[in-house]
């Protein structure tokens, strides 16, 4: 990581707050810190702000502020107090893996030399975090993939992947939206869960910084909790009370 962070210019109304030159945890939780440290303070004239795995967009109105007032602000606030140090939200999905709802499963273990029983009681075995949604609304991209079950991508990208797959791509797992997407992931299960649902009153399930444990369930308790997800329950459960 960086000692300090460095503000680099996006655009007319954009500044980008970098932490890192890779992808590492402690640079994921710093943007998650200064982004909850720059929504406490309220800056006037910062309109939106997006994490990233090493970097916080801030989207910003000129006339409001001007980009030198911008980083003189953000950078007051680092290293960040303990408004932005709150713990996220601690989440537990469901998932059935494998079979039609994970098609890629068996290669993932064939590529690792383990079973299939085996990779998911890897993958069931860690916590991962939410660095970012990007890709798609709702598409959260995981932190936190135990390094035995790191697989590349698929040499030839499918044009379309079930909606609500939960896939490894190199270092980094991913649940994505209710939506059919491309991708060349590999896809190892399903969850019935919507991260991304227009009619609720906040659209999107998950935020960065929240954590996640996924549990396994079979095809008869999906199918069960797919139904009364679309019938708008929720069936991700919080954990942090």
């Amino acid at each position: 990581m960086y000692p300090t962070p460095r503000f680099l210019p996006s655009g007319d109304c954009a500044l980008t707050v970098e932490f890192d030159s890779r992808i590492s945890a402690e640079a994921s939780e710093a943007v998650v810190a200064l982004d909850r440290a720059i929504a406490a303070a309220a800056i006037s004239g910062v309109r939106e702000t997006v994490p990233t795995y090493r970097s916080l967009l801030v989207f910003f109105d000129p006339p409001t502020i001007r980009r030198a007032a911008l980083v003189s602000a953000i950078a007051a606030l680092w290293p960040v107090g303990e408004q932005g140090k709150t713990a996220g939200r601690r989440w537990r999905i469901p998932v059935a893996f494998g079979g039609a709802h994970g098609e890629d499963l068996p290669l993932v273990a064939e590529t690792h030399g383990l079973s299939e029983a085996a990779v998911v009681e890897i993958y069931l075995s860690s916590a991962y975090r939410v660095a970012m949604i990007g890709f798609a609304p709702g598409f959260a991209y995981l932190s936190g993939l135990d390094p035995r079950l790191e697989t590349g991508r698929r040499t030839e990208p499918r044009r379309a992947t079930p909606p609500r797959s939960v896939s490894i791509g190199g270092v980094q797992t991913a649940i994505s939206p209710p939506l059919s997407l491309p991708s060349g992931w590999q896809m190892i299960g399903r969850t019935p869960v919507r991260s991304f649902d227009l009619s609720r009153r906040v659209p999107f399930l998950f935020e960065a910084g929240d954590d996640i444990r996924f549990e396994r369930v079979d095809a008869a308790e999906y199918d069960a909790l797919d139904q009364r997800a679309a019938a708008g329950e929720p069936v991700a459960r919080r954990e942090d009370g």
